[in-house]
């Protein structure tokens, strides 16, 4: 068996390995407390549980076409290696950009999150008060000491989160169908079409976000022709029916016809789920709750970085970035310098927000995981259209497979794009500063891979040529444990 020190570990992942890698990362107790009550209080109210539905329906739509096209291409530059097959070497390198932008940007968001609400939760339940940056440095060391241990250590780690943090939410969700009955009402044309239907569409597909690093595993997967694309439609399923079923049994709780008011009035202290929580599963399991939160909160920024990781990793391996980041342990494949440098980066956005005493929600979370998300977004969209265009160039005749149904997906996603632009104070939730003309950075890195890639297709050929052909590396090259 072949090694090397810029290969990741081979057939160290089967679908539920990379199911619990990609779920962790959508973080479902974090996306019910956060994402979903915001839903509900700025867009459609009740009609929140359609809003989810519909954000499923479109998403499985785009994956058909990204199965047919997992098993054209497997590479650890996930999206970005997705459209440099579809639409050439210079999108594809714009395409990396703002992945490895949105990402790293995530991240960074992500270390603060966590590092406030485990300095609340550990305040709440146990009384010892310490500053979140404190919180925030222990989840970067522990997440660095878990990363260098392999993707598998990763994936084990981040299952148990997972199943922890689905059993409270499903606890407290049949606590409510079994006391209370769930509402057909959420259901009814006037609650489903009332409010900001847009918005609430906008946020049930930010709940999905972390679904598409299934592409980034796949050089690590045993079988990415099948896993891949098995993971990506467990994912996908997974998430929209839990998070409609749950959606359901808080407005149900809480009367599917004044859900929107209800939840507005509970926006500012962001305890919509919590409150529900009190009433049907009591004080103790609240708390249980809320401790959970602080796990699901690490969890995903433990897999939020391993999919940052193999974007600068995939962009160093070719030498777009320093070949350094594109070095892997021979022990057990985990990227070596990547990982530093990419916590490095997190940690030191983090420290400057702290050092300019600005708040780690409002501010840090609201910026970078604002920006995080419309980046990935944007990512998907790119990919959709890369999928379209491959498969129309080869002149593929399954239709439905190929062109109709990711079609119809690309045009669910772009519509959420520009959702997510016209409506990105919203989506970050903060209007603060230069929060509101932070999509404008989205040009800024359009045109620096524009750049980037002319430089490099005139000093550095070899490097441009090798964007497309490290596409073509099989997983039979990557190293054993």
């Amino acid at each position: 068996m072949s090694r090397d020190d810029t290969s990741l570990a081979k057939n160290v992942l089967g679908v539920p390995g990379i199911v619990f890698l990609v779920l962790a990362a959508v973080a479902p107790l974090t996306g019910m407390i956060v994402i979903a009550a915001i839903g509900i209080a700025v867009g459609n109210g009740g009609g929140m549980v359609a809003a989810f539905l519909l954000a499923t329906v479109v998403l499985l739509l785009f994956a058909v076409g990204y199965a047919q096209m997992s098993r054209v291409l497997t590479s650890a530059g996930g999206f970005y290696a997705f459209v440099v097959k579809g639409l050439g070497r210079t999108p594809g390198l714009v395409a990396g950009f703002v992945a490895m932008l949105g990402y790293n940007c995530f991240v960074a968001g992500a270390i603060g999150t966590s590092g406030f609400f485990t300095s609340t939760a550990i305040d709440d339940v146990f009384g010892v008060k310490l500053d979140w940056l404190f919180w925030s440095a222990l989840s970067v060391a522990l997440v660095l000491l878990l990363s260098r241990r392999g993707i598998a250590v990763s994936a084990k780690v981040l299952g148990v989160s997972l199943i922890l943090e689905v059993a409270i939410l499903l606890i407290m969700d049949f606590s409510v169908l079994f006391r209370h009955g769930f509402s057909f009402a959420a259901f009814s044309p006037s609650v489903v079409f009332q409010g900001a239907g847009g918005l609430a569409l906008l946020f049930a597909a930010n709940a999905f976000i972390g679904f598409e690093a299934t592409a980034l595993f796949g050089e690590e997967a045993k079988d990415p022709k099948r896993t891949i694309p098995r993971a990506t439609y467990i994912a996908i399923g997974f998430i929209g029916v839990f998070a409609a079923f749950t959606t359901w049994a808080v407005v149900s709780a809480i009367g599917a016809e004044q859900a929107q008011d209800v939840a507005a009035a509970h926006l500012s202290s962001g305890d919509l789920v919590l409150s529900v929580a009190q009433e049907y599963l009591g004080g103790p399991l609240t708390k249980v709750m809320l401790l959970l939160l602080v796990v699901s909160l690490f969890a995903a920024l433990l897999a939020l970085h391993n999919s940052a990781t193999r974007y600068l990793y995939a962009l160093g391996r070719v030498g777009v970035l320093p070949r350094l980041l594109g070095k892997t342990s021979p022990r057990n494949g985990a990227p070596r310098y990547a990982s530093i440098v990419q916590l490095v980066f997190g940690s030191l956005v983090a420290l400057a927000f702290r050092l300019a005493g600005l708040d780690p929600v409002a501010d840090l979370t609201a910026s970078m995981t604002g920006f995080g998300t419309l980046g990935i977004l944007t990512l998907q969209l790119f990919a959709a259209v890369a999928i379209l265009v491959y498969f129309r160039r080869t002149r593929d005749r399954r239709l439905v497979k190929t062109l109709i149904a990711p079609g119809l997906g690309a045009v669910g996603l772009g519509l959420i794009v520009t959702l997510a632009i016209l409506n990105f104070p919203t989506l970050a939730g903060s209007s603060n500063g230069v929060v509101p003309h932070l999509p404008w950075l989205l040009l800024v890195v359009a045109l620096a891979g524009l750049a980037l890639a002319g430089w490099l297709r005139r000093f550095r050929p070899s490097v441009y040529a090798a964007l497309e052909t490290d596409m073509e590396r099989e997983p039979s090259n990557v190293v054993g444990q």
